[in-house]
């Protein structure tokens, strides 16, 4: 449970920015690529805690990101088959979820050391803590910029504040974010 919030991966950590920013205009939109991630996470990190023994230290990076790039192709298949529109929303930033620092630095932190069901809930924690952090923010951003959340209208888009849909708005409303969480943690 460290992942969701003494050591959430966005909020506190500050790692994996580049999705983060810039696939959190919406809530559905920080959601699905939160769940993407998630599943990433948690597959990886069964899977190297149970090969961990069979790679050689030195191209045990490599056979990370393969593992990882594995399960990633997977998740493009099946959002590209059940999911096309948000696949299409999200479009290069799932297949960057192979370079993503939160997914391979919990692969050599965490399950290249640890049993398979302890890496398995590190993903879980870790996922479900970028996950909620991407939705808020998303949520955060459509709601300040458009009056929607989850696409239910709760005042007129002609009232919203444009920038927060942009880019800009991304790292405005994450500045405040996170500054509210430190304000909550030192309380």
């Amino acid at each position: 449970m460290n992942g969701v919030i003494k050591e959430n991966p966005v909020l506190v950590l500050l790692l994996g920015m580049c999705p983060t920013l810039g696939t959190t205009s919406s809530a559905i939109n920080g959601m699905g690529m939160g769940l993407a991630t998630m599943f990433v996470l948690i597959c990886s990190n069964l899977v190297i805690s149970l090969v961990k023994n069979l790679i050689p230290d030195m191209v045990r990076i490599p056979a990370f990101i393969v593992i990882i790039a594995s399960f990633v192709t997977l998740l493009q298949l099946v959002m590209q088959a059940y999911v096309p529109d948000l696949y299409a929303t999200l479009g290069l930033f799932i297949p960057l979820i192979v370079v993503n620092c939160i997914v391979l630095g919990r692969a050599e932190a965490f399950a290249a050391k640890n049993s398979s069901i302890s890496s398995m809930f590190d993903g879980m924690g870790m996922g479900l803590g970028f996950t909620l952090a991407l939705t808020l923010l998303g949520a955060t951003r459509e709601l300040l910029g458009t009056g929607k959340i989850f696409n239910f209208t709760l005042y007129s888009e002609d009232y919203g504040m444009l920038l927060f849909v942009l880019a800009p708005g991304a790292f405005i409303a994450l500045g405040y974010l996170i500054a509210i969480i430190n304000r909550l943690k030192k309380a």
